[in-house]
């Protein structure tokens, strides 16, 4: 079904794209654009080409972030295949010097947007869903499941169960705690259901598809999540490459930017421009963090504490600076020190990870990559205030850690941009 929504949804891109090529020759030639014919034997053909290869790939690109979750009739990822769709195009144009006409251009990604935006907007009338069958006795994992957007649970049956048991309902899918000791007539239902061709899968492969997050009931040995980083383990230097150009890319905005905010740092509270602690990092390694001081010099003098709403350790700048996230920009210094990654589980305090390292299990396995300026439990979560929050944040940290690719950090850049102008989860 998963595979299915997706086909279709390139399949809906392409065919805006193809009805925007049609309406905009029409609009600039006044025929189809099979049918314009030019000065020169030249054509709109290959231009139009441009158009399909970006979309494919743009569409490629798009299916890929969504790395093992749940698709959805994102809006936001309708106008990044068309704004990919647009570059491609126009770089394919400049590099092969085709003609162009600049009013088929426009009108076409013009039309494109609105027709991607359109579909979408059908979509998302009647969203994908999976209706499933459950066989578990965790509560916990199914009050997710039942919360996540795409997922309707038909029934929850007892592993240990007996007795007749029904048929699936058509479309269902049957999911089995893996965990669980099932009895004789719940493995023959099972198995039944695997023979019928109705879909059988793991709790906790549909638990993260749809929730993004990973089951800490189901991890027992933590090789499970130490034999995924193993096998992304070649990205990491390509990784390492692309967060230093980024930054060196976005240096002509971050230098000039960066200043003004020392500057108004200075002028609201007596102390240093900048913010330096020590932090966690990869395999447990402590580095200095830098920051925008956003507190009142010594803010933690009686120890540390996590920041909260409302904090009155706060100045005034300092609010406004988590608010839209710019208090870390500094740490794009620690990005080009290797320290960080631009995307990762965000760096604790070493009293904080010692203290949850020895309260809750497997936290460690959140420092077998490189931490992070964003990270996957940032644009889901966002901060916690204690350690129960801390918990649910982690089950986010671990789903990036086991899933880790180019895919899913391009995702996670993608959601900052949003969560730094909604200013979700500020603290």
């Amino acid at each position: 079904m998963r595979r299915r929504f997706l086909l279709s949804t390139a399949a809906a891109d392409l065919s805006a794209l193809l009805l925007a090529l049609v309406a905009a020759s029409y609009v600039t030639f006044r025929v189809a654009p099979w049918q314009v014919q030019l000065s020169g034997g030249r054509s709109i053909m290959p231009l139009a080409g441009f158009f399909v290869v970006g979309s494919l790939v743009g569409s490629l690109i798009s299916t890929r972030m969504w790395a093992g979750g749940a698709p959805r009739p994102s809006y936001g990822r309708g106008v990044a295949i068309v704004v990919f769709g647009v570059a491609f195009t126009a770089l394919a144009v400049i590099g092969s010097a085709t003609y162009l006409s600049r009013t088929f251009f426009a009108v076409t990604a013009v039309t494109w947007l609105i027709g991607g935006i359109a579909q979408r907007a059908v979509r998302r009338r009647r969203p994908w869903m999976e209706s499933m069958i459950v066989i578990t006795n965790e509560k916990g994992l199914i009050d997710d499941l039942r919360d996540a957007e795409h997922t309707e649970v038909l029934a929850l049956m007892d592993p240990g169960g007996s007795g007749e048991l029904e048929a699936p309902a058509s479309g269902a899918t049957v999911v089995v705690d893996l965990r669980a000791v099932l009895s004789d007539r719940m493995a023959q239902f099972v198995s039944s259901a695997a023979l019928a061709g109705i879909p059988v899968r793991a709790l906790s492969s549909v638990y993260e598809e749809h929730t993004g997050r990973l089951p800490l009931v189901h991890l027992a040995e933590g090789w499970e999540l130490s034999t995924p980083v193993t096998k992304t383990a070649p990205i990491i230097g390509g990784k390492f490459i692309f967060d230093v150009m980024a930054v060196i890319v976005s240096a002509p905005l971050a230098i000039p930017l960066g200043l003004l905010i020392a500057l108004a740092v200075r002028l609201d509270s007596p102390g240093p421009v900048i913010f330096r602690q020590v932090r966690t990092g990869r395999h447990g390694i402590p580095f200095t963090l830098y920051k925008f001081r956003t507190m009142v010099v010594d803010a933690e003098a009686a120890g540390p504490k996590f920041a909260s709403k409302e904090d009155p350790r706060l100045t005034r700048v300092g609010r406004l600076l988590r608010r839209i996230r710019v208090d870390e920009l500094p740490q794009l210094f620690n990005v080009l020190k290797g320290d960080l990654s631009l995307v990762g589980p965000r760096p604790e305090q070493v009293p904080f990870t010692e203290h949850f390292g020895r309260e809750i299990p497997f936290y460690a396995q959140r420092h077998l990559v490189r931490p992070g300026v964003t990270g996957w439990a940032q644009v889901n979560y966002g901060y916690a205030d204690d350690q129960a929050e801390a918990v649910d944040k982690l089950t986010y940290d671990l789903y990036y850690v086991k899933h880790m690719s180019p895919w899913l950090d391009l995702h996670v850049l993608g959601r900052s941009i949003w969560t730094v102008l909604s200013g979700f989860g500020a603290r």
